[in-house]
């Protein structure tokens, strides 16, 4: 095993790895709870008719196996130490957009990540997917990160009861001395603490205190024995298999829009984070990642499993970037960390202490992280700074990734066609304006 990670040549042992496993695990650890509480619905009072809530603890295990296979995939096909889970941004994509916004069941959108995956798949096994990710201009890349980590923590700041509706106003902030929000906002204070302290796992810990004190206080109903830590895996009946049933309804303008964005964003997580990562690792060659083809194929075929196991879609994670730097170099730090996500199946009680005060800190932490890629935009440049600027402000304003995305891309081909930069356009560009163009007369 020692030579098929290739121990000796990158400098590493097991000790070494198994703790960057189990670092990355940590660091990442809050998804467990996260996703499943957004995709259930938590704290959302109003329902779309005919969208129901998603079942709690199916996709809490749909979660944890998802996220186990696309580790297992990318450390033992690609062998780099990077972990796999369901995405943030498109978990939020799934539940605040397609399923709120659009009045679209969570067994329709399962299906559109089905789809996605099986086409994540296709196109990475022709080379086709590094291609159009070429396509894409990197400051709209980066607008995309940048706006999604907006619309995340503004969602979390509205879970917290910190942000709230207003009639004059639209929104406003909401009253501060609720207990439930004095809660929410003592996640953020003690996520940050540990954040800018460079701790490892901060987010994860600020919920474990966060919902420690919310017990404390009564605001949480405690677990009672071991009973309400350890239990059964929670069945995935509920959601297992969905996906298929549901396909024909994929047939309409607004769901191949949903399919496209689950593709895009997906696309760019997935690209940034192991080259990211991978150069944190020192495993670059030059500008080109070794075995690029192999780690784009393990978090496409982790989507196909998530969604057919019911849970949004998968995607590599920048909290690998954690156990890089406790030292892990080899695709065996991945395979630890699948491992911690197998065993978390046994945890699934406290799932009942993850209230969305708990959640919200972590939301609000991650868009903090996600908006740092708004240094690399050349905002200098009005031509790109537009696109960029509709793109990011668009998705929390209209509740919307997808809005967001397609007014950027309509806007980008205009000014820089005004500017005379014609050449630099990608022909596809011209391809996802029209596209975006007719969406939005859909959306009329």
């Amino acid at each position: 095993m020692k030579k098929y990670f290739r121990f000796d040549e990158l400098g590493t042992n097991y000790k070494t790895e198994f703790m960057a496993g189990l670092t990355t695990f940590l660091a990442m650890a809050y998804v467990l709870f996260v996703i499943p509480a957004t995709l259930a619905l938590v704290g959302i009072d109003n329902l779309p008719e005919g969208v129901t809530r998603m079942d709690q603890g199916a996709v809490f295990t749909a979660t944890a196996i998802s996220a186990a296979v696309g580790s297992l995939l990318m450390g033992i096909i690609a062998k780099y130490p990077i972990a796999l889970a369901p995405g943030m941004g498109l978990n939020a994509f799934f539940a605040y957009t397609v399923m709120l916004g659009y009045g679209v069941p969570w067994e329709t959108a399962l299906s559109g990540g089905l789809v996605a995956g099986v086409i994540f798949v296709g196109l990475t096994l022709t080379g086709l997917r590094e291609k159009i990710i070429n396509a894409i201009p990197a400051d709209l890349k980066l607008a995309v990160g940048a706006g999604i980590g907006l619309f995340i923590a503004f969602i979390g700041f509205q879970n917290a009861g910190i942000i709230v509706g207003d009639d004059a106003t639209l929104v406003s902030i909401g009253n501060l001395g609720t207990p439930s929000v004095m809660l929410a906002v003592f996640g953020i204070i003690v996520s940050v603490i540990f954040l800018t302290l460079d701790v490892k796992g901060g987010i994860f810990y600020g919920m474990v205190l966060t919902a420690l004190l919310g017990i404390i206080t009564g605001l949480i109903d405690p677990p009672t024995g071991i009973n309400g830590i350890v239990g059964q895996v929670p069945s995935i009946a509920p959601t297992f298999g969905q996906a298929f049933l549901h396909l024909g309804d994929l047939l309409t303008p607004q769901m191949l829009i949903v399919i496209f964005t689950f593709l895009f964003v997906a696309f760019f997580d997935t690209a940034g984070t192991l080259v990211a990562v991978a150069t944190q690792a020192g495993l670059m060659k030059g500008n080109n990642l070794p075995r690029a083809g192999k780690a784009l194929f393990a978090d496409s075929a982790g989507t196909v499993v998530g969604s057919v196991l019911g849970t949004s879609t998968t995607t590599s994670y920048i909290e690998s970037s954690a156990g890089v730097g406790a030292g892990g170099r080899s695709g065996f730090t991945a395979v630890v960390t699948a491992g911690f996500f197998i065993l978390a199946l046994f945890f699934s009680p406290l799932l009942s202490v993850v209230t969305s005060e708990v959640t919200a800190p972590a939301l609000i932490i991650v868009g903090v992280l996600m908006c740092s890629q708004l240094k690399n935009i050349a905002w200098d440049q009005f031509e790109i700074a537009v696109p960029a600027f509709f793109t990011i402000i668009m998705m929390p304003l209209t509740y919307s990734i997808a809005t967001g995305i397609a007014i950027g891309f309509v806007f980008y081909p205009i000014t820089m066609v005004l500017k005379g930069r014609i050449k630099e356009i990608d022909p596809m560009m011209y391809g996802l304006f029209v596209v975006f163009i007719l969406y939005f007369i859909f959306l009329s």
